[in-house]
């Protein structure tokens, strides 16, 4: 939580503006970026710092080398405080993802004292809390129980239970898990690195909040975060998360590949990646080259751009065969998920990759941007996939605000949004472009997301025309 501290000049300026600024820290294989967002008064984020660096110590998501993490997470957050001075960042939420993740469903049911009483919130909570009693294999750790459907008695797939009478309330749950010695690494290079973790989130599950509507989740979504390290999926069907799965491969892996099969640095390889690379090589070019510098003195080398598709295409379809089985797996496919497939995530803007995705499953795709959820006229950057996990590592700490799940303070700091953060035409006209106000708390946009799977509290089907923003 940001919260200001008297100094020697001058006494900060503290308002009690509603909402607090809130943190996502994304802790990637590649990168490690620090976003700091708050609410406006149209129920839209205004990011009033940012700041990223490249991710040192981290492999395949996991926290390896503590001391080159905690280096890469501070200078992240010093660029985050040049980008606005005024910004003071305590707490932080925190993206966790890695092949230690797992999942399993499990069911639980509590038999109630009086089944002429409605059933009551804190019967719920009860409810999910005794969940984190689950069996799990020893050295792993629950890191959130996710509640799917409830049913009372005879009554099955009930979206909210709260209000209903009966003898028996219970829930089938998505339990996610991980290691213990891997959690406790993240936690350890944040705290060290000034910070307070104020809750650790699944990294596919935070991606999937900023860059997924109501009606994706309405109509069934597949959501694939491609990081540096790992791609994680999370499927969502009639409302529901069905599915969550971590697949052991991202754009280091394709890095990788390129440097053993053309033989080059791993620098260049990135490079050649990010500038010349597609995910179908039959889009290549078969006479186009890159020319490659030598070694001290030896011969430059040519680099067929087809070469280069054809290692990344063999990697990718590897990652979307993985995404096929796992939707497979829970007895879904293309008919099943009409709202397609979602890439996101920082290798999610390859070329071409929706057409290979579409090929390798059957299923439509399309790139997810973290805008819906985004104040107007912020800078193309903070609209790239990559940022999507701390754009909704923001709409998890909003949701835990809005429903008092954890302690924030009633009065911020009051920090504006610097220029550095506005687009040009903002900064030339002085002014911005705003929506129509919307009355908050009847707005039904993924504010209430976190909801939708944690505590099923909104029927979609019910409040259809609350969702649109005008």
């Amino acid at each position: 939580m940001n919260q200001g501290t008297t100094s020697t000049a001058s006494q900060p300026v503290f308002e009690d503006t509603g909402m607090p600024i809130i943190v996502g820290l994304d802790i990637g294989t590649t990168k490690i970026a620090a976003i700091a967002g708050r609410k406006n008064e149209y129920g839209k984020l205004e990011i009033l710092g940012f700041g990223r660096s490249d991710s040192n110590g981290v492999q395949h998501g996991q926290v390896l080398n503590i001391d080159q993490t905690i280096k890469a997470i501070q200078q992240a957050l010093a660029n985050c405080a040049k980008s606005n001075p005024e910004l003071e960042i305590r707490d932080v939420y925190v993206g966790v993802a890695g092949h230690h993740i797992k999942s399993l469903q499990t069911r639980g049911d509590i038999v109630r004292q009086n089944a002429d009483i409605e059933i009551i919130r804190s019967e719920i909570d009860l409810l999910v809390e005794n969940q984190r009693k689950t069996f799990i294999p020893a050295g792993d750790q629950i890191i959130d129980v996710i509640p799917q459907d409830f049913h009372v008695d005879n009554y099955q797939n009930i979206k909210d239970p709260v209000g209903y009478n009966g003898v028996k309330v219970g829930a089938n749950f998505h339990i996610i898990t991980g290691d213990r010695n891997a959690i406790r690494n993240i936690y350890r290079a944040v705290d060290r690195s000034g910070l307070k973790t104020k809750d650790l989130v699944l990294q596919p599950l935070a991606s999937s909040s900023a860059v997924m509507s109501d009606i994706d989740m309405e109509a069934g979504v597949a959501i694939l975060d491609i990081g540096g390290g790992t791609s994680d999926l999370a499927v969502f069907y009639d409302g529901i998360l069905k599915h969550t799965a971590v697949i052991p491969f991202g754009g280091e892996n394709i890095t990788n590949d390129i440097r053993m099969g053309l033989g080059v640095l791993k620098q260049q390889a990135e490079a050649m990646k990010v500038q010349f690379g597609t995910a179908l090589a039959d889009e290549a070019k078969a006479n186009a080259y890159i020319t490659i510098p030598g070694l001290k003195g030896m011969a430059p080398k040519e680099i067929s751009v087809k070469n280069l598709a054809s290692i990344i295409q063999a990697r990718m379809s590897e990652i979307l065969d993985f995404v096929t089985y796992h939707i497979k797996q829970i007895g879904l496919d293309s008919r099943a998920l009409n709202g397609g497939i979602i890439l996101t995530g920082g290798g999610s803007q390859l070329k071409h990759l929706i057409q290979l995705t579409e090929y390798c499953t059957g299923i439509n795709a399309r790139i997810g941007y973290p805008n819906e959820h985004l104040a107007p006229n912020h800078i193309d950057e903070l609209k790239k996939p990559m940022y999507a996990t701390c754009i909704g590592l923001i709409l998890k700490g909003y949701n835990d605000y809005e429903h008092k799940r954890k302690e924030f303070d009633n009065k911020f700091k009051k920090v504006e949004v610097p220029e550095v953060l506005k687009k040009d035409d903002v900064k030339a006209n002085g002014k911005e472009q705003r929506p129509e106000k919307v009355d908050t708390s009847k707005r039904k946009g993924l504010n209430n997301f976190w909801d939708k799977f944690k505590d099923s509290l909104i029927d979609m089907f019910k409040e259809e025309e609350d969702k649109e923003i005008k």
